[in-house]
């Protein structure tokens, strides 16, 4: 999907792996979508998907001038679901146009009432290429110029400024509906780190303003596209955690001088949930070549529950990504549209008058324009809240074995592993950071899908908060980078303190390469010092992806 004389210019002015993402509304991938909201790419649109557009566009004119009932063109939305906009008599007059265009004026300008500090400018990009996406698949019945428009929002750089709170997750109304304040001219964006008028910034890019008519401003506000850019961006904070935890337990299983027995291949086939033996093979590899393979007189036959069933959390966790992964290909990739415009719609149940009044035919087009609950993103909230409590659980493994490896009960060193010659306190104070980390995930982890009340005249009476479950994933991922960052704290300690009191042993070629990584940062404890910068360090690390590559 990625060739274009545009391509090639961008290469020969010295950025090396521009490219151009051409988007059709059906094979949209996450890494695509992030290199075009991070600016490594530009935005093309399949041809075969504008002229959908075109096609889908025509059909909207044709059921506004036959009188078809349809939300947001004939009549209103929401509550005024029963007020008619205009009267159509076969022709679009003047007078049915300037309606229409009133309309959707104020629909954009009225609905533009969110709260909160701005979106990022990433994920704002990555809003508009996921909506121009699904725009693409042709079921919204906007005019084509409104694709144009967030294509060239994305390739010359113009971020309309998204208020970040304001959604309850049922098609995020009220802040996408700033895009195309911006697209009629009003609002504001920013340019090149610039704030500016909508007016100014599409003078400055050489672009006409929008004026929205038929279905154009519930195409653009009723999209679901904010809260999936930010569920994709904790599910990739998510993603990063879940990488890192086989060498980071790897590592403390080291420390420990703990029991390879639980993630033995002859174990995980007695309990063969899909996913368990590919976790495990994961620590597995991790731990080749360590001592941890060769009996040791003093490893006990059976180690902490919180060590023996991490591969259990893992696989929990993966799972669960998975399935977030499998509902967001389907949500970026198909329309959320209501009504939805539907080219050459089947016919299946059309001999019922109920469903044969959707339909319109003529001047060489069919389809049928049906209301839907398509906007409902339940699905993608659903899997987000499912990771979030199985990334819970990898947390609380982690606070755990952390606190394990400071009880020489367990590791068989000093207690809080203080190194012999230190007379202070050790590790015995940082325990509290991690617990309260970890007491803050499980707050995060409790279900918000069907948190709400009525609004609209009762009849918006559902909601899914999917903005509010992915601001708790992406907390979650980030609580859980400081606990494994104070893992890692503890863990390195074990190894160099095992080192000096039980003698030399071998580490895996994968954990000697994150304790070197890590004490390249933080180097060993031999007596009490300040340990905040060490957490953020380490905390680091592990967002880098440090622990994973």
């Amino acid at each position: 999907m990625r060739l274009s004389i545009i391509a090639l210019l961008l290469m020969s002015a010295g950025i090396a792996n521009a490219g151009v993402v051409t988007l059709n509304g059906s094979n949209l991938t996450q890494d695509e979508a992030w290199a075009i909201a991070e600016g490594k790419d530009t935005v093309a649109i399949a041809p075969e998907a504008m002229d959908r557009l075109k096609k889908a566009h025509e059909l909207v004119l044709l059921a506004a001038k036959g009188g078809t009932p349809v939300y947001g063109l004939t009549v209103g939305v929401g509550l005024n679901k029963d007020k008619p906009l205009f009267k159509a008599n076969g022709e679009l007059s003047e007078e049915v146009i300037e309606a229409s265009k009133a309309f959707n004026h104020n629909a954009l300008r009225s609905h533009s009432a969110a709260i909160g500090p701005m979106m990022s400018k990433e994920l704002t990009r990555l809003q508009m290429v996921i909506r121009l996406n699904t725009l693409l698949a042709g079921q919204t019945g906007a005019q084509p110029y409104v694709a144009e428009l967030y294509k060239e929002f994305l390739n010359k750089g113009i971020t309309p400024e998204i208020p970040s709170r304001g959604s309850v997750g049922e098609a995020d109304i009220t802040m996408s509906s700033h895009v195309g304040a911006v697209m009629m001219g009003e609002w504001r964006a920013k340019v090149d780190g610039k704030e500016m008028s909508g007016k100014e910034a599409l003078q400055k890019a050489g672009l006409k303003p929008l004026v929205p008519e038929g279905k154009d401003a519930l195409a653009i506000l009723s999209t679901n596209a904010a809260a999936v850019a930010e569920t994709m961006d904790a599910a990739r904070h998510a993603r990063t955690i879940i990488d890192a935890t086989p060498r980071v337990f790897a590592l403390s299983l080291e420390a420990l001088n703990g029991n390879i027995a639980p993630v033995l291949p002859q174990v995980t086939k007695v309990h063969p949930f899909s996913g368990l033996e590919e976790e495990a093979a994961k620590i597995r590899d991790n731990l080749k070549g360590s001592y941890l393979w060769e009996k040791n007189k003093d490893r006990a036959l059976q180690d902490p529950l919180s060590f023996r069933t991490t591969v259990y959390t893992m696989r929990e966790a993966r799972e669960a990504l998975k399935d977030l992964d499998k509902e967001i290909k389907v949500q970026i990739n198909s329309s959320d549209d209501n009504p939805a415009t539907i080219l050459n719609a089947g016919k299946d149940y059309a001999d019922h008058s109920q469903v044969a009044m959707y339909f319109v035919e003529g001047n060489g087009l069919k389809g049928a324009i049906i209301p839907t609950s398509n906007f409902e993103p339940l699905p993608v909230a659903m899997a987000a809240q499912r990771l979030g409590i199985a990334m819970t659980h990898l947390s609380h493994n982690s606070v755990q074995r952390t606190i394990h490896l400071s009880d020489d009960h367990f590791t068989g060193l000093t207690r809080f592993l203080s190194d012999p010659e230190n007379k202070g306190h050790a590790f015995g104070a940082i325990q509290k950071p991690f617990v309260a980390m970890h007491a803050d995930s499980l707050a995060q982890s409790n279900p918000v899908s069907a948190l709400g009340t009525p609004v609209a005249g009762d009849i918006e009476d559902t909601y899914t908060n999917l903005p509010l479950v992915a601001e708790r994933l992406k907390r979650i991922a980030d609580n859980t980078g400081y606990v494994y960052s104070l893992e890692m704290l503890h863990s390195t300690q074990g190894i160099d303190l095992r080192k000096k009191l039980k003698g030399d042993f071998k580490m895996s070629e994968a954990t000697r390469k994150l304790y070197q990584d890590y004490r390249a940062k933080v180097p060993y404890v031999s007596r009490d010092r300040i340990y905040t910068d060490n957490i953020e360090d380490g905390k680091q690390m592990i967002m880098n992806g440090v622990a994973s590559k």
